[in-house]
C-alpha cells in the first residue's frame, strides 16, 4: 500500500528517485509569504498627503511652538524629580528630528504624487487646447468657404443700392422724354 500512495504522489523516474507533484499549468500558483507586510500604496499616499497638508498649517505651527514651550517651562520649572529632560534637552532634540526624519519624506512622497496628478492635468489641458486649435481652424475655414459663397450672392445692400442707381437714371432720363400729349393715351 505504501507503494500505491508513494506512485500516486510522485511518479518515481527511471532512477527511483521521488519527483515533487507537478502544478498545474492553467491555474495560478498559490501566493507566496511575504516577509514585509501588505499594504496598500494609495492609501498610504493619500495619508502622507494628509499628513503633508497638516504640517504645512499655521496650526501645526502654533501646536509645535506650545508643545516646545510646555516642554522647556515644564523641563526648567518644575520639581527636579518631576523633570524628565534635563537643561540641554537631549530628549527634545531627538524628539524634533524624528519629527523631521519621518516629515521630510511624506512631504517628498506628497509633493510626488502632487506632481503626478499635475502631469497628467497638464497632459489633458494639451490634448485640449489640441483638439480646440483642431476645430478653431476647422471653423476658420467654414467662415472662409462661407464668405466666398456669400460674395457671389446679392445681399440685399447691394440689391437696394441697384434699384437706388436706376431710379436715378429714370429721373435724369424723364425730363429728356418727350412729354406724352392726352391724344396719345
Amino acid at each position: 500500500m505504501a507503494a500505491e500512495e508513494r506512485s500516486k504522489t510522485a511518479p518515481s523516474g527511471a532512477s527511483g528517485i521521488a519527483r515533487p507533484p507537478r502544478s498545474r499549468l492553467d491555474q495560478p500558483k498559490d501566493p507566496r509569504r511575504r516577509m514585509l507586510p501588505d499594504y496598500d500604496p494609495e492609501a498610504f499616499g493619500r495619508l502622507s498627503e494628509r499628513i503633508a497638508r497638516f504640517l504645512g498649517t499655521g496650526r501645526f505651527i502654533v501646536w509645535m511652538t506650545l508643545v516646545i514651550i510646555v516642554w522647556l517651562v515644564w523641563n526648567v520649572f518644575a520639581p527636579a524629580d518631576l523633570r524628565f529632560d534635563p537643561y540641554p534637552f537631549i530628549f527634545l532634540t531627538l524628539m524634533l528630528s524624528l519629527q523631521a526624519s519621518y516629515a521630510a519624506p511624506l512631504i517628498l512622497l506628497a509633493q510626488n504624487r502632487q506632481d503626478d496628478r499635475d502631469r497628467v492635468t497638464h497632459e489633458q489641458d494639451r490634448k485640449q487646447n489640441e483638439r480646440s486649435i483642431a476645430d478653431t481652424e476647422y471653423l476658420t475655414r467654414e467662415i472662409a468657404s462661407l464668405r466666398m459663397g456669400l460674395g457671389e450672392v446679392a445681399t440685399r445692400d447691394w440689391i437696394r443700392s441697384e434699384l437706388e442707381d436706376l431710379a436715378k437714371d429714370l429721373d435724369d432720363r424723364l425730363p429728356l422724354l418727350p412729354a406724352e400729349s392726352d391724344e396719345d393715351r
